[in-house]
């Protein structure tokens, strides 16, 4: 089974390819951006990529929509620090196979990888029973990629611009975001996002 190991950390990479190396994958690769993970997948075909959430130049959200996009065979399984049922509720709609939080037992990635190379199109996750119940209330994958960019200061022109959207969609999204954060008005929606652990 080929791997892909998408994290912008060389530690993290390095303890989970061992880690995964001393259970039998033996066909790892990394990469420690969203561009250097395309280059790796449009080249490599990997059976199972494991991505983060927060890398440097863009969300793993998008990455994992476009590599759902790109095929429908491998497997996603988003690694995270965060456990959240915004963050397990966004991956799902992503396109992500498989959710797992890096304070779990190496276990539980490893089955999950597993189950992504078997069943790349269903979705498996620790509290998902849980999330499902919520999940009325929750951000989308697409909601946190724009609250990351909200973030950083940018306009709606620059948002819209960055995520390929027309700028009453961004206004849109933004509506969504206030509704569900219970805000009105972008500098509360970021500090809510801190309030509620939903950021790195």
């Amino acid at each position: 089974m080929k791997l892909l190991i998408v994290d912008d950390h060389a530690i993290v990479r390095e303890g989970l390819k061992r880690a995964l190396s001393k259970v039998g994958f033996d066909s790892i690769e990394e990469a420690d951006c969203v561009s250097t993970a395309r280059a790796k997948i449009s080249a490599l075909e990997p059976d199972v990529a494991v991505v983060d959430i927060n890398l440097p130049d863009g969300t793993g959200f998008e990455l994992v929509r476009w590599i759902r996009s790109h095929s429908k065979s491998i497997g996603i399984v988003v690694l995270t620090l965060h456990q959240e049922e915004n963050y397990v509720l966004a991956a799902m709609n992503s396109g992500a196979s498989a959710f797992v939080s890096k304070s779990e037992p190496i276990s539980f990635l490893i089955a999950a990888i597993k189950h992504s190379a078997m069943a790349p199109l269903t979705f498996s996750a620790n509290s998902l029973e849980a999330v499902l119940r919520h999940s009325h209330s929750e951000l989308t994958s697409r909601e946190f990629d724009l609250l990351a960019h909200l973030e950083k200061g940018m306009t709606t022109l620059q948002i819209s611009e960055l995520m390929f959207i027309s700028q009453s969609t961004v206004k849109t999204h933004l509506a969504s975001i206030y509704r569900k954060l219970e805000v009105n008005n972008r500098t509360a929606a970021v500090h809510a996002l801190h309030q509620r652990g939903l950021t790195r």
